[in-house]
């Protein structure tokens, strides 16, 4: 289930940079729980997804940012969770608390990318994130990588895209000055 969907939104992740090697996942809410990448997966090649309960105990062969997916989900309407690692957005989160777009997108449809902190993997991080897509559809891991959420993969993916179109104009911007 969901193994198409997530081969397409990984393809495009991994043929614009904004993931590389076997970071990043997805996942999509489904009953009582959600599918998510496997850890260690490929993103443009992620094999089968793997189901994971909103609460109680969860496969091994569940991507490590798990805890995130979950807690996004019991605390939001959220659909769809994907987490990548564009380079211009993880080097901006290192040196700011938020992002504020400039180029017209950006500024139309996220105008604060909150920047929120945690250990990659942790409960911290998880309750840190899903506190800031409470009240966003993006925000950035201090050093870690993009989390956006939306209705569908494709909405999710947007977002990430975004972030990075953002990030990276605000660094030619940086540059002249």
């Amino acid at each position: 289930m969901y193994t198409h969907e997530f081969r397409r939104i990984g393809t495009r992740l991994f043929s614009e940079g904004l993931v590389g090697g076997n970071f990043g996942n997805m996942s999509v809410r489904s009953g009582d729980g959600f599918y998510i990448t496997h850890t260690g997966s490929y993103l443009d090649d992620p094999g089968e997804p793997v189901f994971v309960p909103l609460e109680g105990p969860v496969p091994k062969e569940a991507s490590s940012e798990y805890r995130v997916h979950r807690e996004v989900y019991q605390k939001t309407r959220h659909n769809a969770i994907v987490h990548a690692h564009p380079a211009h957005a993880v080097a901006l989160s290192i040196i700011t608390g938020e992002i504020i777009p400039r180029d017209s997108e950006g500024e139309m449809l996220c105008p604060v990318i909150p920047v929120v902190y945690g250990i990659p993997g942790s409960d911290e991080l998880a309750m840190n994130v899903s506190d800031s897509l409470c009240l966003s559809k993006l925000t950035i891991a201090s050093g870690h990588g993009t989390f956006s959420a939306g209705k569908t993969l494709d909405e999710a993916y947007v977002f990430t895209s975004l972030a990075e179109h953002s990030c990276r104009v605000l660094t030619l911007i940086q540059q002249k000055n």
